[in-house]
Parts: C-alpha cells; structure tokens; sequence
C-alpha cells in the first residue's frame, strides 16, 4: 500500500499503524503518531489499521531547547 508519512510518500506492507512504525524502525513510547489528522495512542497503535493513501505523522521530542 502507498502512505503519506511525515508529508513524503512510502510504499509499505504494514497493515497496522505498529507494522509501520517497526518498518520505519521508530521505537519508543515517546512517539506521537497521528493518521488522517487524528491521534493514535500508543496503546492503540497495534489495532489501529491503515489504509492506502492515509496520512501519517510521527513526531518525536527534540533534545536542546
């Protein structure tokens, strides 16, 4: 399937928003994932199924200030 992560487009196998993020290999509770403008909360990122063309943002804190 096609997704749009973090504004570029990515060819994927990842069924679930998890698949996904183990694919781009982004670890962490800290992570802030959002789908089609949506929050997806940590706990639900396993279920959360994708669907092609969704649009997906992972944000991760900054170190520095």
């Amino acid at each position: 399937m096609t997704y749009i992560v973090n504004g570029e487009t990515l060819e994927s196998s990842a069924k679930t928003l998890s698949e996904l993020l183990l694919a781009l290999e982004y670890e962490g509770d800290w992570l802030a994932t959002a789908v089609n403008g949506e929050l997806v909360h940590r706990t639900e990122r396993a279920r959360h199924r994708l669907n092609d063309r969704d649009r997906i943002e992972i944000l991760s804190p900054m170190k520095g200030g």
